[in-house]
């Protein structure tokens, strides 16, 4: 079993402010803009350091989109960014029309994603994003896990020419990837191997996989762990390769079970491995009020609710073994009675 060390839990955004720091001071087509949020998204710094290119539009997110779409044509690099509801849900039409199908080069940086926004409540905790972005044509979607990824991921994404749609969050997490790791769009990370059971999981829930990894190790059932850091365009190969060994898959993250990580993951089961899989994440659900620790485990986005989906699916990849062996050896005609 592969060891993790925290080194210390920090907020993902502020992963994206120092990377987007690191931008402003070494790219000078680096532009910024903000609907009233600079504090909250860690771009002050960037503002200090370059207030010829930092644009605070005000609570006008989707004029923020329209001037970031102008800006990506006359050959800058916009990096926009508020709360991830307003990145996306209040801004789609813009989004769809300005940049996806302009396809502009303009980074959407959303902050304060699922039910970790905390007290907020529900109608600032969208569950649905990933879902509404995903869809658009031609829209890379990245979902990082720790302060460093968010950084590397802020620092890569500028290199990458085409729209794309980065998701972090608010709370102080565990940091646990390497500094140094290189940040791959589109490559999933494999974090530990196993023979057992896959684990796919996302952002926040990828934390949460390696404790649960742990506990499953204790337990006698070794667990494979993806972190697929990028939705779309998802690293198919790591999945595959990982599933045709264990047999079963459990997906985890911070997001509707309907149009998530999940979802993907089983669109390329069914169609090239359909082998078991069980769903962590919301469940066709608004969020609500309180501290994210407390809305983690209500809504079963834990180490424990993973550990249980991976004791689900090895008891169907079970009865899968059974009945594909059954009817690969058997005479079916013979043994009605046990089918029945």
């Amino acid at each position: 079993m592969e060891e993790f060390i925290n080194q210390g839990d920090k907020d993902t955004r502020s992963g994206f402010g120092e990377g987007l720091t690191e931008l402003g001071r070494n790219n000078s087509d680096v532009v910024a803009l903000c609907a009233d949020l600079t504090g909250s998204l860690k771009m002050n710094t960037f503002a200090d350091e370059n207030p010829e290119r930092f644009f605070q539009v005000g609570i006008a997110e989707a004029n923020m989109m329209g001037i970031a779409a102008g800006l990506a044509t006359g050959g800058k690099i916009p990096f926009t960014g508020t709360f991830a509801n307003f990145s996306t849900g209040r801004v789609y039409d813009q989004i769809r029309q300005s940049i996806a199908y302009s396809n502009k080069n303009v980074k959407i940086c959303a902050s304060h994603a699922g039910v970790t926004l905390g007290e907020d409540g529900a109608t600032h905790q969208i569950l649905e994003d990933i879902g509404l972005m995903k869809m658009l044509p031609g829209m890379t979607v990245i979902n990082t896990c720790d302060f460093n990824q968010t950084r590397s991921a802020t620092l890569e994404i500028c290199k990458f020419d085409g729209p794309v749609y980065l998701r972090f969050g608010r709370p102080k997490v565990a940091n646990f990837t390497k500094i140094s790791e290189k940040f791959q769009i589109g490559k999933g990370v494999l974090l530990n191997k196993g023979g057992d059971v896959t684990i796919v999981a996302t952002g926040h829930l990828v934390w949460e996989a390696i404790q649960t990894a742990n506990k499953l190790y204790q337990n006698g059932i070794s667990a494979e762990i993806i972190n697929i850091h990028t939705i779309k365009p998802l690293d198919e190969d790591i999945i595959l390769n990982s599933i045709n060994k264990t047999g079963c898959l459990v997906s985890a993250e911070e997001h509707n079970i309907y149009g998530g990580l999940g979802e993907s993951v089983a669109r390329l089961l069914t169609s090239k491995a359909p082998y078991p899989q069980e769903f962590i994440g919301t469940n066709d659900t608004f969020g609500e009020s309180g501290t994210p620790l407390e809305l983690m485990n209500k809504y079963g986005l834990n180490s424990n609710s993973i550990f249980e989906a991976v004791i689900r699916v090895l008891k169907r990849k079970a009865k899968w073994e059974y009945l594909f062996y059954f009817f690969l050896f058997a005479d079916p005609l013979t043994h009605r009675e046990t089918l029945e």
